[in-house]
């Protein structure tokens, strides 16, 4: 399976990957994503194209790894990033600034549309030193909302300058990750193993509900929504766990799994086939979690080969895909657990997902494509 994914080294240590999003009606695979940088001398936010899978170009050379269209430098490390349309994308830094980048196609450049200075910063704004890192962005076009090491949460629209509304002290320690639960709903995570939700429609600055997990407060990394269950969101943190809640009930996790044996950096429900999850870690590992119900009938060969793969029967029939992730062991159900990065190096930081198509980065210099995962 390892020769369906395209390695890119890129000398630079690659924090964030993001696909652009496909137009609505669009049958195509993804063509086209994001990465951004961290840790280098020059950090740099750049926009590639998967190339041509299988072509041959016309002096011999492989086409099928990814091209670099056109990149811009970055102020800062990169610490998340996320397309707001089909030309912008959002990215926050390490500096606590946001910038909104237009990616022009007609040219294939780059360029700073909008910036929201030190939107994240620990002592006032004014301070040449003040800036805290801004951790975690997520658009809802035109609304972008960001979260920081200084507790704060923002709401800002595309093309407006200040801010819309500002929760200054919404948490007193550091916001690592937020995601929309509906859209006028946000759900944060914090460092000491807290889920926030936020209605934005209410004025007051306290979250309207509290999740935690239990007694050793272990810091949250990131967190995402199930697509079609509103209520059900996966995070995972320092410890490496995966967590799997049900917002409707109770204030604790549905489900503990063990994972990865480092912090785990981001947790993404494939968009449109959401029993399939994907979870990547410090540790170099990057899994597939899948909890569709037709594992009985796959062919065997996906257990051979390079891939540690952990293969749990199922004592249940017919497992709705919702209770799959809501039963209190989805292991004991049905699931399949794949690492699709056998040999593993140093930290996988970022994936993305979207139809066939992932793409992930990694502290070793290089981005993989890989557009057959369900092949």
């Amino acid at each position: 399976a390892m020769e369906d994914v395209c390695a890119k080294f890129v000398s630079q240590k690659i924090s964030k990957t993001r696909w652009r999003p496909l137009p609505a009606a669009a049958l195509q695979p993804p063509d086209l994503f994001a990465t951004g940088s961290w840790d280098n001398e020059d950090n740099r936010v750049s926009i590639w194209s998967v190339g041509d899978l299988g072509n041959v170009g016309l002096n011999g050379e492989y086409q099928g790894e990814p091209q670099l269209l056109c990149d811009i430098r970055h102020n800062g490390d990169v610490m998340d990033m996320q397309f707001l349309d089909q030309e912008r994308i959002v990215v926050a830094s390490s500096t606590g600034t946001v910038t909104v980048f237009r990616h022009h196609q007609n040219n294939q450049t780059l360029s700073a549309n909008q910036r929201w200075e030190k939107a994240h910063y620990h002592v006032d704004q004014d301070t040449s030193c003040g800036g805290a890192p801004c951790t975690g962005v997520i658009c809802n076009n035109p609304e972008i909302v960001t979260v920081g090491e200084d507790g704060r949460i923002n709401l800002f629209r595309a093309d407006q300058k200040d801010a819309v509304r500002t929760i200054d002290n919404a948490d007193s320690s550091t916001l690592h990750a937020v995601t929309f639960l509906r859209t006028t709903e946000i759900l944060t995570v914090n460092s000491i193993g807290q889920l926030k939700i936020w209605d934005l429609r209410q004025q007051r600055n306290e979250p309207s509900q509290i999740f935690s997990l239990t007694g050793d407060r272990v810091p949250l990394h990131c967190v995402d929504r199930h697509p079609n269950q509103q209520h059900v969101v996966a995070t995972g943190g320092q410890d490496g766990m995966l967590s799997v809640w049900d917002i409707r009930q109770g204030t604790m996790p549905v489900s503990l799994l063990n994972a990865h044996e480092a912090e785990m950096w981001e947790v993404h429900f494939h968009p449109s086939n959401p029993d399939h999850l994907f979870t990547c870690s410090e540790d170099g590992s990057l899994w597939h979690w899948d909890t569709s119900t037709d594992i009985a009938e796959k062919p065997s060969f996906l257990h051979q080969g390079g891939r540690s793969t952990t293969y749990f029967s199922h004592n249940t029939i017919n497992q709705s895909v919702v209770s799959a992730w809501l039963s209190n062991d989805p292991t004991k159900d049905r699931m399949e657990i794949t690492n699709l990065i056998p040999n593993q190096t140093l930290s996988v930081n970022s994936l993305d997902i979207l139809g066939p198509c992932l793409v992930y980065g990694t502290d070793a210099e290089a981005i993989y494509v890989n557009r057959q995962l369900f092949a």
